[in-house]
């Protein structure tokens, strides 16, 4: 299980996504508000805490949202699972639609740390579920029964 660490959000695509306390996630486009929702399998992008922590131990000074993640949270490695995950947060549920994503060399953190782990480190999703996610709810991957029922861990 995880914990949402942050949620964060853009206007308008090139901008640096800023933190907010709750979000409305509606079903196949995205957050509301944000400019990477829409109709493709790049709904919303989930990093974990403890390897932007990492990334900070560097000497990295990081932002919620520097990288482009919609969601920050605690407590898993997303890079090790399968595309086709789920994900749980209350009624809302995601999908895993791609692990990483090629680097702009030309984004502040690269050029500033001669790395960047977004690349290989954030992962994708589409929403197939709606609702409402607020920082501080739990995250669980849904686990699939035999006959079609589901079940958290």
């Amino acid at each position: 299980m995880g914990k949402i660490r942050a949620i964060c959000i853009s206007e308008k695509r090139g901008t640096q996504k800023r933190s907010i306390p709750e979000a409305e996630f509606i079903e196949d486009w995205g957050i509301k508000g944000d400019a990477h929702a829409g109709k493709w399998h790049r709904q919303v992008s989930l990093l974990s805490y403890d390897k932007i922590q990492a990334f900070r131990s560097r000497g990295a000074e990081v932002e919620d949202g520097a990288f482009g993640e919609n969601l920050v949270v605690e407590g898993f490695d997303f890079a090790t699972l399968p595309v086709g995950t789920r994900f749980c947060c209350k009624d809302v549920v995601l999908e895993l639609t791609q692990v990483g994503k090629e680097c702009h060399h030309g984004c502040v953190i690269f050029q500033k740390m001669g790395d960047c782990i977004m690349p290989r480190e954030g992962v994708f999703t589409r929403v197939l579920k709606g609702g409402t996610i607020r920082v501080g709810d739990d995250l669980r991957i849904q686990a699939e029964e035999a006959g079609g029922s589901t079940d958290d861990l």
